[in-house]
C-alpha cells in the first residue's frame, strides 16, 4: 500500500487536537479591612478535566470510504479516563484517502499468447499475436470482495470469413474453451489476474466457442480454420456431410452477459441462442433457459421471439436484481422480428426472469442512433439499472464515435407480456405482441415510435451518466463490461476480441488507430463522483 500523505494527516491532527484542564479554584476572599487584618487562605484547585484524544486507523483497498486505502483519523473525549479512545467516545472522523492511481489511460489486464504464428494481414513478413486475453465481453463485481471483479471470454478468437462452405468465421484456436477470470484492482492500480474458471458441459468436459445447431440458435455460421477449411469432427479426414461433418456445438457459447451470485454460482447470456446458462463455482452448467421450447435442457423459456435475434447481436447484457431473484437481460440490437427488412432500426428488447416464480417481462429500449448496440447492463435496485449504448467506432479513426453509459428505470415502462389484448393489439405466441397485425419491429419500421406511444406501448425512460468520449476521449470500439464498485464509483472494461481483426477475411492485428500503431488490449477504466440516484 502506498503511503499517506503525512502532511494532510498532520494538519488535519493540528487542527483536531487539543486538551482540557480542569479549571483553577476561586481565590479566597480577603479579610475585612482592620487595623491588623489578613489575607484569607487561597482555594483549592478544580477537579482535572477529560482529556481529548486522536486516534489512527489504517484503512485497506476497498474500504467503503476510501477505496484505494488511507487513513481514518477518529477524535473524541476519553471519557472512562482509561488513555484509550473507545469506540462510544468518538465523535468525529476524519478521512485521509489515497488518489486514485488510475489515469484517463486506464490499466491494462495482463495476458498471454494463445498463437503468434500467424501472416499479419498484408504486412509482409510480419506475424501477429493472439492474445489470451479476451476478457472483455462483460464484468461484474465480487460479491463480497470489494477490489475484485469477474470477466467473461465470449466464443474466442475469431473473425468474419466467406468460404466453400458458406458465410462464417475463422477460428485460428477452435479447441478455445470460453471462461471466466477472476481479477483484483490493487492500491498501485495494477489488475491481477487471480484465477480462471473454464466453462463446462454439466458432465465435466470443456465446452466449445463453436456455432450450435440451426435447431438450437445457430444462423449456419460455418467455422473454417485459418487456412480457411472447415472445422471438421475429424480434421485429419476429408470432409463427408455423414461421417466426417462440419464440427458445431450445442454447448458452445459466444458469452456476453455475466453475473456473479452470492452463493459463487454464475449466470452467462450469449449471442447464440440467445442462452443463458447457469454455471456453478467450478463452471459446470447446471441449468439453462432459452427460447427453444424442445431443448430438454431448458428450465425456463424466454419468448419465442428471441429466436429472431440478429446473428452475432444476441443477448448482449445480463443483471441480476439485488435480491437475487430476477435476472435481467439486454438484447445487443433489433430483433429480426419477423426477418432482416426491420435491420436498420433503433428498437431493443430488455427481458425479465423470476428464478423464483418463472414469470417473464419485457421491455423496449429506444436506442440514440439506429444499429446503435446495448453492450452491457448492471442493476441499481429491482427496477433500476445501467445500460451501456454505443456505436462500433474507434474514437482516434472517428471523432464522432459513441460510448455512453444510461440510466433507465422500468417503472412507467409497458410490460410487453402483461399489454391486453384488444381489436389492434394481439399476442402471437411466436411474433409476441403485435399492432394491427405487425410485430413491433415492423411497427416502427413502417410508421415509427409514435404509433407505439399512440397504442400506449411506452419504452423505459433513460438519463444520461457518463459519455466516455467526452470524459476520456475513450479509444476502443467495443464498451461491453460494467463493474459497479459502490454508489459513486463505476469502472468499465472493454472487448479487445483477443486483439484479432479481419480485413476483407484476412486475419491481422487489432488496433485502435488507422496507423496501426497502437494494439487494442483490454483496458480498466474507473470513473469516480458519480451520481446514479439523478
Amino acid at each position: 500500500m502506498n503511503k499517506v500523505n503525512l502532511s494532510l494527516i498532520t494538519c488535519l491532527l493540528a487542527g483536531l487536537l487539543s486538551a482540557c484542564s480542569g479549571d483553577d479554584g476561586k481565590d479566597g476572599s480577603n479579610g475585612q479591612a482592620g487595623q491588623n487584618g489578613v489575607e484569607g487562605s487561597a482555594g483549592k484547585d478544580g477537579n482535572a478535566g477529560l482529556a481529548s484524544l486522536i486516534d489512527q486507523q489504517v484503512l485497506n483497498m476497498g474500504d467503503n470510504h476510501c477505496f484505494f486505502g488511507g487513513v481514518a483519523v477518529h477524535s473524541g473525549v476519553d471519557q472512562n479516563s482509561n488513555g484509550a479512545l473507545n469506540n462510544n467516545e468518538i465523535n468525529q472522523t476524519n478521512y485521509v484517502c489515497q488518489p486514485s492511481p488510475l489515469t484517463a489511460n486506464g490499466a491494462k489486464l495482463p495476458y498471454t499468447a494463445l498463437r503468434k504464428d500467424i501472416q499479419n494481414g498484408s504486412v509482409e513478413g510480419s506475424v501477429f499475436e493472439i492474445r489470451n486475453g479476451g476478457y472483455g465481453s462483460d464484468m461484474v463485481a465480487h460479491p463480497s470482495i470489494k477490489n475484485q471483479f469477474y470477466a467473461l471470454t465470449d466464443r474466442g478468437p475469431n473473425a468474419s470469413f466467406t468460404g466453400d462452405y458458406g458465410k462464417g468465421k475463422k477460428f485460428p484456436t477452435p479447441d478455445y474453451t470460453p471462461r471466466i477470470g477472476l481479477f483484483e484492482l490493487t492500491a498501485t492500480g495494477k489488475v491481477n489476474k487471480l484465477k480462471e474458471i473454464l466453462l463446462k458441459r454439466p458432465d465435466g468436459t470443456p465446452i466449445s466457442g463453436l456455432p450450435n445447431t440451426s435447431d438450437l440458435g445457430g444462423t449456419g455460421e460455418t467455422p473454417y480454420t485459418v487456412e480457411g477449411q472447415p472445422v471438421l469432427v475429424d480434421q485429419a479426414q476429408p470432409f463427408d456431410q455423414t461421417h466426417n461433418p462440419i464440427k458445431l456445438d450445442d454447448y458452445g457459447l459466444d458469452g456476453e452477459g455475466l453475473v456473479a451470485l452470492s452463493d459463487g454460482s454464475f449466470w452467462v447470456s450469449d449471442e447464440y441462442g440467445p442462452h443463458i446458462v447457469h454455471f456453478d463455482s467450478d463452471g459446470k452448467e447446471i441449468g439453462r433457459i432459452n427460447a427453444f421450447s424442445h431443448d430438454e435442457r431448458v428450465t425456463i423459456n424466454l419468448p419465442q421471439e428471441y429466436e429472431h435475434r440478429r446473428a452475432n447481436r444476441g443477448m448482449e447484457g445480463l443483471a441480476i436484481t439485488p435480491d437475487e431473484t430476477t435476472l435481467v437481460g439486454i438484447m445487443q440490437s433489433t430483433l429480426y422480428n419477423p426477418d432482416k427488412a426491420v435491420k436498420a432500426l433503433d428498437i431493443t428488447r430488455i427481458v425479465t426472469v423470476n428464478l423464483k416464480t418463472k414469470q417473464i417481462g419485457q421491455f423496449l429500449y429506444k436506442q440514440e442512433k439506429a444499429q446503435n448496440s446495448n453492450s452491457g447492463i448492471v442493476a441499481l435496485s429491482n427496477t433500476e439499472f445501467l445500460v451501456i449504448e454505443r456505436d462500433g467506432a474507434f474514437y482516434e479513426q472517428n471523432p464522432e464515435a459513441m460510448k455512453r453509459i444510461y440510466k433507465i428505470n422500468l417503472e412507467g415502462a409497458s410490460d410487453l407480456e402483461q399489454v391486453a389484448e384488444t381489436t389492434d393489439l394481439t399476442q402471437d405466441p411466436n411474433l409476441g405482441l403485435l399492432v394491427a397485425g405487425k410485430t413491433l419491429e415492423q411497427t416502427v419500421l413502417e410508421s415509427g415510435w409514435d404509433t407505439l406511444s399512440a397504442h400506449a406501448i411506452t419504452p423505459v425512460s433513460k438519463s444520461l451518466v457518463l459519455d466516455l468520449v467526452q470524459e476520456i476521449a475513450y479509444p476502443h470500439d467495443k464498451l461491453e463490461g460494467m463493474w459497479l464498485i459502490d454508489n459513486s464509483r463505476l469502472a468499465v472494461l472493454n472487448d479487445d476480441d483477443f486483439a484479432t481483426w479481419s480485413t476483407g477475411g484476412v486475419l491481422e492485428q487489432k488496433y485502435l488507430d488507422a496507423a496501426k500503431s497502437k494494439v487494442d488490449g483490454n483496458t480498466l477504466y474507473l470513473f469516480e463522483n458519480l451520481t446514479f440516484d439523478k
